[in-house]
């Protein structure tokens, strides 16, 4: 009876971990592995599934599955997004398509999401980390389940800082690719009636140095050796964490400190300050030597 009451009492005090589902858009820019990376290593998130998004949505599922695999995860569904005809390089289609842990069928992601909405009503945050093709789509079927997810946290728009060094003068604001891609599913989103937390390029630029790469490469991991092979098959050289800093974010809020404001997207794809009440939360400044102090305990850790 002892036993009992004790782990009855644990349980009641054990945090409970955020129910999660991550839509991506990897194996274009190498930023979506490391972000799904993060995430694996994080115990404060409860990974419900992840969806692939945006142009050869099957391809991108079977990258993630084999990731996954990898990493002894193949726990956690992979479903289909809306596949579209956008024209990108994906340079790590050869992991994909190299034969590791594919599954034989996944979910479409559209009914996969609003499937988990229904079963989790006010419970599950979406993470994006692509351009808002699902996002669109699944509002489109059912604004009303939509509307029943706890929030939004999303990589995406320019508010002051566009595309640069981060270091330098800061270049003026600019569509962000995330947004310009899918423009209508972007307006969609900040009028749905959502908590949406905005991790834009003003605070997302985040180098990840060669110092710190090789540090995390030669770690030996199945996760580290897994970024190491994607990172190879982008075949650039720095990578700008920008997806990273959602997943940061939802570990340590402290990370990117948000501040309400209203977004308004315009037909050029430009995240512009409104004058309405505020539709965000935004994070307009970061930390990069936290933010990587952060990541790399994380990613790098056995």
């Amino acid at each position: 009876m002892i036993v009992v009451l004790v782990s009855a009492a644990a349980a009641q005090s054990a945090p409970l971990r955020e129910k999660v589902i991550i839509d991506t858009d990897i194996g274009d820019d190498i930023d979506d592995a490391f972000a799904l990376a993060l995430a694996l290593k994080s115990p404060e998130l409860q990974i419900l599934g992840i969806t692939t998004e945006f142009g050869d949505t099957e391809t991108r599922a079977k990258l993630v599955d084999r990731m996954l695999g990898e990493a002894g995860r193949q726990d956690i569904p992979v479903a289909i997004g809306v596949h579209t005809d956008a024209k990108t390089s994906f340079g790590q289609r050869p992991y994909a398509e190299g034969g590791h842990f594919g599954r034989a069928t996944h979910p479409a992601a559209v009914d996969f999401i609003l499937q988990q909405i229904r079963r989790y009503p006010g419970e599950i945050t979406l993470v994006t980390i692509g351009p808002l093709v699902n996002v669109g789509a699944t509002i489109d079927r059912d604004p009303q389940a939509f509307r029943q997810l706890k929030r939004v946290v999303s990589m995406g728009g320019s508010v002051d800082r566009g595309y640069g060094d981060p270091y330098s003068e800061p270049p003026p604001a600019q569509p962000e690719w995330n947004i310009l891609n899918d423009v209508e599913s972007s307006k969609k989103l900040f009028a749905a009636g959502v908590p949406v937390y905005l991790m834009p390029l003003d605070s997302t630029q985040l180098k990840l140095d060669e110092v710190r790469r090789e540090y995390l490469f030669r770690q030996g991991t199945p996760l580290t050796d897994a970024l190491t092979i994607l990172y190879h098959q982008w075949a650039q050289q720095t990578p700008t964490l920008f997806d990273p800093m959602t997943i940061a974010f939802l570990d340590d809020p402290k990370l990117c400190p948000v501040e309400p404001m209203n977004i308004v997207v315009d037909a050029k794809g430009m995240t512009l300050r409104g004058n309405g009440a505020p539709n965000a939360q935004v994070c307009l400044h970061s930390d990069p030597e936290a933010f990587f102090k952060f990541y790399l305990s994380r990613v790098a850790a056995r």
